[in-house]
């Protein structure tokens, strides 16, 4: 079994006939996060991915195998939703509270896309956002966000945060008085890339405001 155990970096520049030539490996998001994998190439070859920690795989990379050959990744279609809004304001409120929750998002000209997550669907369509479940790659922004987790402490835009609250509480049950001391009750489980992804965070809110 070959291994593969090097990313060649953005300005080594190959010849477009050797990157053509290259077999492919497909994987969806969740994958290209892990640095340590057995996988298999579309051509049916079983190799072993041994990369650096925090390395996030996007669509195009070309990584090197230890006999020196090259593979390159594929963006595999998954399970996400797409958003789109009728006006820039009301996607730019959107993407405000998808990142207040540290939710993984690829950012487009004039659309949001993030893993399938009926709740915070719900939400989106809410703040005025059109929401379509589909099946497409997913590149999120890399380095800004920290893997799922949700907050609710969105302190502006006062009536987007009582929405936002409203509804994560119709699905989870959390309920909220208002009196400012918190309990917060964390529980982490971190994968191998870090701040970048693969965080599974179970985030337990009490919240009282005198």
């Amino acid at each position: 079994m070959r291994t593969i155990d090097k990313l060649l970096g953005a300005h080594i520049k190959l010849a477009p006939v050797l990157i053509k030539r290259a077999p492919t490996l497909t994987l969806a998001f969740d994958a290209r996060c892990k640095s340590r994998l057995a996988a298999t190439l579309d051509n049916g070859e079983a190799i072993a991915l041994v990369l650096p920690r925090g390395t996030v795989l996007r669509d195009g990379d070309v990584l090197v195998a230890d006999d020196g050959g090259l593979v390159r990744v594929v963006a595999a279609p998954e399970s996400v939703l797409y958003v789109r809004a009728p006006d820039v304001l009301t996607l730019t409120r959107a993407a405000y509270h998808l990142g207040n929750r540290h939710t993984p998002v690829e950012v487009g000209a004039d659309y949001l896309k993030l893993e399938y997550d009926p709740v915070l669907a719900d939400m989106l369509k809410r703040l005025g956002a059109s929401v379509d479940q589909v099946e497409m790659p997913f590149q999120p922004e890399t380095g800004a966000y920290g893997g799922g987790h949700r907050h609710g402490h969105d302190e502006t835009f006062a009536e987007d945060y009582a929405l936002a609250q409203q509804v994560y509480g119709e699905h989870h049950g959390h309920t909220h008085s208002h009196d400012h001391s918190h309990a917060h009750a964390h529980g982490h489980d971190h994968g191998d890339c870090g701040s970048s992804c693969g965080h599974d965070h179970d985030h337990g809110h009490r919240h009282a405001h005198r």
